[in-house]
């Protein structure tokens, strides 16, 4: 961990609240804000500001209705059982309340939440929904690293990688509300990768008083966690409040051998003055370790099912080992979000951010001790003893990585008449360091360490390696935005203009190999929206978005090497174009005792990036594929009914049809792609949920339905269609002594499901021998596939104090 983070958070508050309390006289006091905003704002600026307010990303309804809030912040009052909030953004938009949140099992993470949103296609690979490592998402049909993800403004994915680990961010206790925007990410959002979507969680504010929250989980496959919150109050008279929280879990593999603990720390102090003005900072640790569940072929997953897997036990030369496979990831970030309302005018908003990663992934493999390479020279007999059966090592290749994001993003909103301009600029500086090493595992499948400090090393001394590369990446990202309001505020009129700059330089020093290489993008990206209030409840609206997602992995950029043979299996290159998108969208939305919302879209996307795995020297790396063209054209519906006689349902559906618009190259001819249809995107997926809560007993159902999915660009093999349910009920009561509302609460997952392909872990070309546009042979590669969880059950205690 960063040695700065210890002392780095205290320093930093006493700066935020110094700077508060200045600005805080610069701007007045809230009674004199008021009064001069009553004295100066006429009856349309007043609309007009109201207007502004309701086109910000919705928050969850409770913040409104306090006297009707639970301890684990549930309503009751949200459309659909908390999967429909108000939406107003003038584009296709979802949304998570508390009300769905905690009915939801504390160990899934807001990737695993978000599954029945209209064009979300959630592929698990356990059922308690922790996994992040192992599990697929798309969106409109665009995957994961396509999808950006903002933890309270800050880019949390991985920048070169593009993964959202979300569990890692915030417990499930601590997050207020979650948001999806299909299509194309908000303009002024600090992403480059969002050509598929934006995912937002928000964390919850502390209370103004002192107390706190407790949640005891226990369930299926020894499924233990406890979760403790904290909530200082006001300290002292400074309008300072803060909440610390912290989690334990473990739990059992769901298939095959092994357990992932998780420890999670959440922490935030807040300040808030005037109108819009406050200070915060955020802190937040996790640290988890697991292994990696196998994923199968078609072929594979036919002839052994759930029980495909690796080893549970050890024996002479057994590289499948399950301890073998291991990873580990600890996380830190911080940051501390700022907005200051300069007077009735301006609003400057600034958000300096700090994320540090390190961990490794393992993966068993055997050595030749006399014949194995390094980079392109011999590097044997190496320093390991071989295992008197077979004459070779067996050792587990363990990718380390050290990863260090630090980055600010910082705006100004000028608000003058009918017109809201605003102008800003993010600034990103990563550094990622990936060597790796391999270690020898001894009679009883034992490792010295999976960090690589006691590594084999070669004749020379040196440790072995497949790849020893290091990366820095800068982002230069500069926007300007201007609203305009007309015809009493139904109409608004948006377009924005943002240039991105990405610069990636990266080093390897395996012998043979491109030393120094790298590449830079450069993308301009336009968006024009409008909206129009047919009526107080009724809004129309469309949009036209462009997007832009640089290429994920490191491999690309990389000379390899075959361990074996010294051979040259991949040569770097520097032509890694990226993806760019133009889409169109036009919606309608109602909102009322029945909320609506609809919409149409189109997109053509060019270089179509495809993220998927690969095999390097026995470990599994990430890797993008050029898909060349696409294009896709669908509708999604999405409709939920608020609290009728305690009841809630909900309705989310999705039709797309996405196509390839052209043959992709394979060695030195060309499967004929064009035409075929897209790989993980069905065309048709949809949701049914039924909630109540009539205060005391609650409970809610969903039901999703993902269809046939393909997995090759030759659509010559796909998985069928699948359904999973999920239902969760329980009691609460309102006080007991010191505790407010505690309740017991009982998930069932996965309901009839014993283990199901859910999802494309890695993709081909064709999974059967083709012939070419100019008549080559092409041979097959078969795709691997996520395995979906089987039934689990978590039962949870909790209660507030």
């Amino acid at each position: 961990m960063p040695r700065a983070s210890s002392s780095f958070p205290d320093s930093t508050l006493v700066s935020i609240l110094m700077l508060a309390t200045a600005l805080s006289s610069l701007c007045g006091t809230p009674e004199a804000d008021a009064a001069t905003e009553t004295a100066s704002t006429t009856t349309e600026e007043t609309t007009r500001e109201q207007k502004k307010k309701s086109s910000a990303p919705a928050h969850p309804e409770y913040v409104t209705v306090k006297s009707h809030t639970t301890a684990d912040g549930t309503t009751g009052r949200t459309a659909g059982g908390g999967l429909m909030p108000q939406q107003h953004a003038p584009h296709a938009q979802s949304g998570l309340t508390r009300d769905y949140i905690a009915r939801q099992s504390p160990t899934e993470s807001p990737t695993a939440m978000i599954a029945a949103l209209p064009g979300v296609i959630y592929s698990p690979n356990d059922p308690l929904g922790t996994n992040d490592d192992q599990q697929g998402l798309s969106i409109r049909g665009l995957d994961q690293t396509e999808i950006g993800y903002l933890f309270e403004g800050v880019p949390a994915a991985p920048p070169l990688f593009l993964m959202p680990y979300t569990s890692a961010t915030a417990d499930t206790e601590n997050i207020s509300s979650v948001t999806l925007t299909q299509g194309a990410a908000e303009a002024t959002a600090p992403l480059y990768n969002a050509v598929g979507g934006q995912l937002s969680v928000h964390m919850i504010k502390p209370r103004k008083t002192a107390g706190g929250f407790t949640d005891l989980s226990y369930g299926s496959y020894a499924l233990n966690r406890e979760f403790l919150r904290l909530d200082s109050g006001e300290i002292g008279h400074t309008g300072v409040t803060g909440f610390a929280s912290f989690s334990y879990r473990n739990a059992n593999q769901w298939r095959g051998a092994g357990d992932s603990p998780r420890y999670h720390v959440d922490s935030r102090l807040l300040r808030e003055w005037g109108k819009g003005s406050s200070a915060s900072l955020i802190f937040s640790f996790n640290r988890q370790r697991q292994y990696y569940l196998r994923a199968p072929t078609r072929k594979q997953w036919d002839a052994s099912g759930t029980h495909f897997n690796y080893s549970s036990h050890y024996t002479e030369g057994d590289s499948s080992y399950y301890l073998l496979q291991e990873n580990a990831r600890a996380q830190t970030l911080l940051t501390a979000p700022l907005e200051f309302r300069l007077n009735r005018h301006f609003h400057l908003s600034l958000t300096p951010y700090f994320i540090y990663v390190s961990g490794y992934d393992g993966f068993g493999t055997t050595l030749d001790p006399q014949h194995s390479y390094q980079g392109n020279q011999p590097a044997g007999p190496l320093q390991a003893g071989a295992g008197p059966q077979t004459g070779l090592i067996t050792a587990v290749a363990t990718d380390t990585f050290k990863q260090a994001h630090s980055g600010i993003t910082a705006s100004l909103r000028w608000d003058a008449g009918r017109n809201s301009l605003t102008g800003g600029a993010w600034y990103s500086y990563y550094d990622y360091s990936n060597p790796s090493r391999y270690a020898a595992v001894d009679a009883n499948g034992g490792v010295s360490n999976m960090r690589g400090y006691y590594p084999i090393l070669t004749t020379s001394g040196d440790p072995l390696t497949s790849y020893n590369s290091h990366l820095v990446q800068q982002v230069n990202a500069l926007f300007v935005q201007d609203r305009f309001h007309a015809l009493s505020n139904r109409l608004t009129l948006s377009a924005t203009f943002r240039a991105i700059m990405v610069t990636r330089t990266v080093s390897n020093q395996l012998a043979g190999a491109r030393y120094r290489n790298g590449a830079s993008y450069f993308s301009p990206q336009p968006q024009l929206s409008a909206s129009y209030d047919l009526t107080p409840k009724d809004q129309i609206f469309l949009n036209g978005t462009t997007g832009f997602r640089a290429p994920s992995g490191i491999s690309s950029y990389n000379d390899r090497f075959s361990v074996a043979t010294g051979a040259q299996t991949r040569s770097a290159t520097s032509d890694t174009r990226p993806e760019y998108s133009i889409g169109e969208e036009v919606g309608y939305r109602h909102t009322g005792q029945v909320n609506v919302s609809a919409a149409l879209f189109n997109y053509n996307f060019t270089n179509r990036q495809i993220s998927t795995t690969s095999n390097l020297n026995g470990a599994l790396v990430t890797e993008s594929l050029n898909g060349g063209g696409q294009t896709a054209r669908g509708a999604q519906l999405e409709v939920g009914l608020k609290p009728w006689h305690h009841f809630s349902p909900y309705l989310s559906g999705q039709y797309i049809h996405a196509t390839i618009d052209n043959n992709l190259k394979s060695g030195m001819d060309y499967l004929p792609t064009r035409g075929k249809k897209a790989i993980r995107t069905p065309d048709f997926s949809g949701s049914l949920g039924l909630s109540y809560d009539d205060t005391h007993l609650f409970g809610q159902f969903t039901l999703n339905y993902v269809g046939p999915t393909y997995s090759t660009f030759m659509n010559d093999e796909r998985i069928p269609g699948f359904m999973t349910a999920n239902l969760s009920m329980g009691y609460r009561l309102r006080q007991v002594g010191f505790a407010r509302s505690p309740q017991i609460q009982l998930n069932l997952i996965n309901l009839g499901q014993s283990g199901y392909l859910s999802g494309v872990n890695s993709v081909s070309a064709n999974a059967r021998t083709t012939q070419g546009v100019y008549g080559t042979t092409i041979a097959g590669k078969a795709p691997t596939y996520f395995v979906g969880g089987g039934f689990a059950g978590v039962v949870s205690v909790s209660t507030g104090f």
